[in-house]
C-alpha cells in the first residue's frame, strides 16, 4: 500500500499545496497513491490521537508512506526521529518530496535507523541527567520538595513523581516532553500540576527559573 500523509495545523492553512506536490510527485514516479491520510490538527497534539499515529500501528512491510515534508510527520526532531525509526525497523518506506528523503530497506536506511533510534535514546537519558541534577541542586537549596504534608494522597499515576517534575520545568523541559518521559498524556500531566504543586514553596521555585 502506498499512503499520502498531508497534515496542517490549522483550519486556516490549506491542504492543496501538500496534496498537489504528492500528486504531482507520484505522476512523475508513476505510482498511484493507495489511501489519502489527511488531517487538520496541531503536531502537538499526542501521536496516539492523531491519525498517523493509528496509521503507523497499521503500516506493513512494503508499504510507503509519503509527505511533502518530514516536519509534517512530528512536532520536534525527537518525535521525527522515533516515527522514522518505527517505520525503517517495520521494514515501512519513508519518502519526502522536500527534502528528497528515500527511506527503505537498504543498507544507508537501516544505518539511518540506528541513528534516529539511538538520537531519540540518547535525548530521553539527556533529560534524565537533567532532571537528577536539578533535583540535587534544588535539595541543596533547601527546597522542600514532594507532596506537602496533610494533602491527600490521591493515587494516581503521577503520584510520587512531583520532583521529578518540578525538577524537569526548572529545567526549561517542556510539558510535552515530561509527559512523554512519564508515560501520561500532556493533559493529565497539566491537571496533575494544578492540582497537586499549587503550594506556595513549589510556585516560586517555578517562578524563579521559567
Amino acid at each position: 500500500m502506498i499512503y499520502g500523509y498531508i497534515r496542517v495545523s490549522t483550519d486556516k492553512q490549506t491542504t492543496e499545496n501538500q496534496h498537489f506536490e504528492i500528486k504531482e510527485f507520484a505522476l512523475k514516479n508513476e505510482i498511484i497513491i493507495d489511501k489519502w491520510i489527511m488531517e487538520t490538527i496541531s503536531s502537538t497534539k499526542e501521536l496516539e490521537k492523531r491519525k498517523l499515529g493509528k496509521l503507523l500501528k497499521k503500516l506493513k512491510k512494503g508499504d510507503v508512506l509519503i509527505a511533502s515534508e518530514l516536519s509534517r510527520l512530528g512536532r520536534n526532531l525527537l518525535q521525527v526521529m522515533s516515527i522514522l525509526h518505527h517505520c525503517m525497523s517495520s521494514g515501512v518506506r519513508v519518502w519526502t518530496i522536500k527534502d528528497n528523503y528515500r527511506l527503505g530497506a537498504d543498507i544507508q536506511s537501516k544505518v539511518l535507523a540506528f541513528a534516529f533510534g539511538l538520537s531519540a535514546e540518547i535525548e530521553r537519558n539527556l533529560i534524565s541527567q537533567r532532571t537528577k541534577e536539578a533535583l540535587l541542586r534544588l535539595k541543596s537549596e533547601g527546597k522542600i520538595l514532594g507532596r506537602p504534608k496533610g494533602r491527600k494522597n490521591t493515587k494516581l499515576k503521577l503520584t510520587g513523581k512531583d520532583s521529578k517534575i518540578l525538577a524537569m520545568r526548572m529545567e526549561h523541559i517542556s510539558k510535552s516532553q515530561i509527559a512523554r518521559v512519564l508515560g501520561v498524556d500532556r493533559l493529565t500531566l497539566s491537571r496533575y500540576m494544578a492540582e497537586h504543586l499549587r503550594d506556595p514553596m513549589l510556585e516560586n521555585c517555578l517562578n524563579e527559573k521559567v
